[in-house]
């Protein structure tokens, strides 16, 4: 497996519109596992296709279950609402406040194409709604509330 480059703000292919997977190829699983193997390398809990320059509706997930693999997810509803902080692998070093349901049911394809459907509240719901944003070409600056700038530290400990 490869641990794919992840794109940053600006880069055309976050704000695109990803195409729905017609069929689970081998391609697919493979692009998945690499999605997999870059979210963990970045320290992340979630990863869509568009954020590693594919535009196929494609997520990865992992809020302490084990990864999710994710095809053609889909909120299909959502209650109540939760505000929360949020950052994003594509903007590194920023984070914002927004506001999202608080529970929310997802259908989707699993790697070996039968449905599923995902009951998630909390943080959880909040992760799949970020990723499925992504799918839509939206991100979590556009909706945040406010937004901050983190002051990175070097290894030393040092704010840079």
């Amino acid at each position: 497996m490869a641990v794919l480059q992840i794109r940053q703000l600006g880069d055309p292919v976050l704000r695109r519109q990803a195409a729905p997977v017609e069929k689970i190829t081998k391609r697919v699983l493979k692009t998945l596992k690499n999605m997999e193997e870059t979210m963990y390398a970045a320290d992340g809990v979630g990863l869509a296709a568009p954020q590693v320059g594919i535009s196929e509706r494609l997520i990865v997930v992992d809020y302490g279950e084990g990864p999710l693999h994710l095809i053609n997810p889909e909120i299909v509803s959502a209650s109540g609402k939760t505000i929360d902080s949020e950052g994003c692998l594509s903007i590194p070093g920023v984070s914002g406040y927004v506001e999202r349901a608080a529970e929310v049911v997802v259908n989707a394809l699993d790697t070996k194409g039968r449905v599923r459907r995902i009951e998630a509240e909390g943080m959880f719901a909040r992760i799949l709604q970020h990723e499925i944003d992504h799918l839509d070409g939206v991100l979590f600056i556009d909706k945040a509330t406010s937004i901050s700038r983190e002051e990175a530290e070097d290894s030393a400990g040092k704010q840079r």
